[in-house]
């Protein structure tokens, strides 16, 4: 197993949860949430400001051009937030106890430029990584292989050294396929029993 010198941390699903469809059942009801889902490409529409265009005028022109839809796509700005959160409170002590140990820990995230300003007053523990690699401001979002080339060549860590969480299975082939070691995360404690497999965390650390 190559040792591991920097890793690098996906952010929603990963250290915050991010989940629109579980919002908006709560404020229209499951119904008609995935009556308006099937309906639009609103993952899509959020596709674009992860590329970097504005956020809210990407939302709300969205929503003008599908005025059956409008206040509910609406909400997709001015409830960002809430689809947002909670914090992933093992995830982020793993980070943390990454930091305290010395390793560099990146992030990787397709995030939009407005929307990660705005997660960052939320969530002060974003500017706790190393180095941030955020879609927006690179305008490619990943699993674009453009995205890990950035982040090689900015940074200069051998591609094998790198050890990459993600949540989207899409994501972590592109990062495998350049030679980077990964980790599928579908649970913080699955992610903890991965980095003390590598020896970057002891199994109390990684509590």
């Amino acid at each position: 197993m190559t040792k591991v010198e920097v890793v690098v941390f996906d952010i929603g699903n990963v250290l915050i949860e991010w989940n629109p469809e579980r919002h908006y059942d709560k404020r229209i009801g499951e119904d008609r949430r995935r009556a308006m889902f099937e309906e639009l490409d609103l993952h899509g529409m959020n596709e674009l400001v992860d590329q970097g265009q504005p956020f809210k005028e990407t939302v709300f022109e969205f929503a003008a051009k599908n005025p059956k839809w409008r206040a509910e796509i609406e909400m997709w700005h001015d409830e960002w937030i809430e689809m947002a959160s909670p914090i992933i409170d093992h995830s982020l002590r793993l980070l943390r106890a990454l930091r305290a140990k010395g390793v560099p820990v990146f992030a990787l995230s397709n995030f939009g430029v407005e929307t990660f300003e705005y997660a960052e007053t939320q969530y002060p523990f974003l500017i706790e990584f190393c180095r941030r690699y955020i879609s927006g401001q690179l305008k490619v979002t990943k699993p674009s292989q453009r995205i890990y080339e950035i982040v090689e060549e900015d940074s200069g860590v051998t591609p094998s050294t790198f050890l990459f969480a993600d949540d989207r299975a899409d994501n972590i082939e592109a990062a495998a396929a350049r030679g980077w070691q990964t980790h599928l995360f579908t649970s913080p404690a699955g992610w903890a029993a991965c980095l003390v497999e590598h020896g970057l965390l002891t199994k109390e650390e990684a509590l």
